[in-house]
């Protein structure tokens, strides 16, 4: 059964928050023009930046989080002698020695204070800079770039699980798929349906999609075993998508939120994660070397650890840059430090720079949008400054 947006009213007592569940997830999809290719992954729950990408260089780390994974004297992989990447992501180091690995550091949205899932990860994907109960404009920052593309049209757009993703959102129609869904339907079955909600305005598009997938050869890909077959089956429908006609995508990961036990918590998160992108890139093929993976949470965590072996909610993070055509093999941007007078209100890491100038550089140099479009009409009021090239 395809899932519809009223079962979100369903979903408000799963832990911390819905926005943070690590079973709901979604994906997204747009034709572009040209041959580079774009895939943003919104990890849902608020990764903690400092965890997968560990500063062991600064001082203050020991002391801030003393049970924690803090470098590769604890199994951490050394990136560059400042940075350690969580052991569990060690299976990405050979990107990283590829030049096809990078992250930016001490990165957020304008969100600041309430930090809420919901309202966090809502302007992540509005990508509008303003307050989440204030702002009008209502549609994702990936529908705003389609609008400023010549004869671009949004191909598909799939949702996987229970949520919607507002990244997408707009003019652009949508759709929905899920990797665990089966459908077996006959011909004639097809068309009775299709005669019994014809009339139907909530039932015809979805039953509409439902048919689409069952005549689509996608609709039969079967994920792997193990903690990360959802992430693999999202990355090989969205590789196998890409290798076609579609230039622009977008899914989600969920399950980042590390309020106790943090160490399986994201163990089993960042599996996904590298599992994901490992997919991407064997499956991408040739395509690879033309594709950008930017990963975008929606704010990071405490710099201290709790007293349940876990990390609050907070405000810089991390973002996750991956791909054959970027400049990887290291650190974007500067650091912060953790010491007291550092850190944002006395307990978060200091946000150097908004994620958004991030994505709207790459937006730039993959498809060629003006820096005018991108600050206006993309992420408005945006000032994107100094170019960090993400792209070789």
């Amino acid at each position: 059964m395809l899932s519809r947006r009223l079962f979100l009213k369903s979903t408000a007592l799963i832990g911390c928050s819905a926005a943070a569940h690590p079973m709901l997830s979604s994906m997204t999809f747009a034709d572009a023009p040209g041959e580079n290719r774009l895939v943003v992954i919104i990890l849902r729950g608020a990764m903690d930046g400092l965890d997968v990408f560990q500063p062991y260089g600064d001082p203050e780390l020991r002391q801030l989080r003393k049970t924690l994974s803090a470098g590769p004297d604890k199994g951490a992989q050394d990136l560059d002698g400042f940075f350690a990447l969580h052991p569990s992501l060690a299976p990405l180091m050979p990107l990283w020695r590829a030049g096809e690995l990078a992250f930016a550091p001490a990165v957020s949205t304008p969100y600041r204070d309430k930090r809420s899932h919901f309202d966090g990860q809502d302007m992540l994907e509005a990508g509008t800079g303003t307050d989440v109960e204030t702002r009008s404009q209502r549609d994702g920052w990936l529908n705003r770039l389609l609008q400023t593309m010549p004869g671009v049209q949004s191909e598909t757009a799939y949702s996987v699980g229970l949520e919607d993703m507002r990244i997408l959102d707009g003019a652009a129609p949508a759709k929905s798929w899920s990797p665990q869904t089966r459908f077996k339907l006959s011909a004639q079955g097809q068309r009775l349906l299709a005669h019994v909600w014809h009339d139907d305005p909530l039932f015809r598009p979805a039953g509409e999609q439902a048919i689409e997938i069952i005549n689509d050869d996608l609709a039969r890909i079967e994920p792997a075993e193990g903690p990360a077959r959802d992430a693999q089956a999202l990355a090989r429908f969205t590789a196998d998508r890409l290798n076609r006609e579609t230039r622009i995508a977008s899914f989600s990961i969920s399950g980042w939120d590390s309020h106790a036990r943090q160490g399986p918590v994201i163990d089993r998160a960042l599996q996904r994660l590298g599992t994901a992108i490992l997919t991407l890139r064997a499956d991408l093929g040739a395509n690879w070397s033309r594709t950008t993976v930017l990963a975008m949470t929606e704010f990071g965590r405490t710099v201290r650890e709790n007293g349940t072996g876990g990390t609050d909610h907070g405000t810089g993070g991390a973002m996750l840059v991956a791909g054959g055509n970027i400049r990887g093999g290291r650190a974007i941007g500067g650091w912060p430090g953790l010491a007291e007078g550092d850190l944002y209100a006395g307990r978060d890491l200091m946000p150097l720079r908004d994620i958004r100038a991030h994505a709207a550089w790459a937006m730039r140099d993959l498809f060629d949008i003006p820096r005018d479009v991108l600050e206006r009409s993309v992420f408005p009021g945006l000032d994107m400054g100094e170019n960090p090239r993400i792209l070789g």
